[in-house]
């Protein structure tokens, strides 16, 4: 599986690049820790299921609004799913898009994005968001769906692809990507981030 070989080689990556960065004062095994704790923080206030449902059947933001729940309650009740046996992704589907719409291998896909540093967030309390969701001005990112050598592809890890391996391509989701399926150029960082990302098809 293309997302299984991408993940395995950015792992690989990440302790080659984080153990030869880290500073004197904290080993690598000490930054994991610490972002460990900052999405485990994170994740106390919500409930997260240990696994991905057999049929793919993510409770969503937009079910539980459905059911007549507010939405930011909504946001408060629906799960986040581990998506991976090493806990390096977390998923809380918003909107679950429409059914059938799936992304095909290489596809062209579009997608608007905020973040939040969990890291900083478990220190400080705080966070600010970064990205490109805001201004609609701006180029949207993209990469090709499943293409493990396109630098505008693996350059923003495998973490960002996953969800449309299991969801229709216009799909909203909230995900927490660990460092190690985070961008390339932020591995050794050692940071946890929140995303919220929408995906589209390219149009031509």
């Amino acid at each position: 599986m293309k997302f299984t070989t991408l993940k395995t080689l950015l792992i690989l990556i990440a302790i080659t690049v984080a153990s030869v960065s880290c500073s004197d004062k904290e080993s690598y095994s000490d930054l994991l820790r610490d972002e460990s704790h900052a999405t485990n923080y994170y994740l106390s206030n919500f409930q997260v299921v240990a696994s991905i449902p057999a049929d793919t059947a993510f409770i969503s933001v937009q079910e539980l609004v459905g059911q007549g729940l507010e939405r930011e309650e909504a946001l408060r009740l629906a799960p986040f799913y581990r998506m991976d046996s090493d806990g390096q992704i977390y998923m809380q589907v918003v909107d679950p898009g429409t059914k059938g719409n799936r992304a095909t291998d290489n596809q062209l896909i579009y997608f608007r994005f905020n973040r939040f540093n969990l890291n900083f967030y478990y220190r400080n309390g705080t966070w600010t968001a970064d990205g490109n969701a805001s201004d609609l001005a701006t180029t949207p990112t993209s990469f090709r769906f499943g293409n493990t050598t396109l630098e505008s592809s693996y350059q923003w890890g495998s973490g960002i692809q996953l969800p449309l391996s299991y969801l229709p391509i216009d799909c909203e989701v909230n995900i927490i990507i660990k460092s190690a399926l985070g961008p390339i150029e932020e591995i050794s960082a050692v940071y946890a981030y929140l995303y919220n990302i929408r995906y589209y098809p390219s149009r031509v």
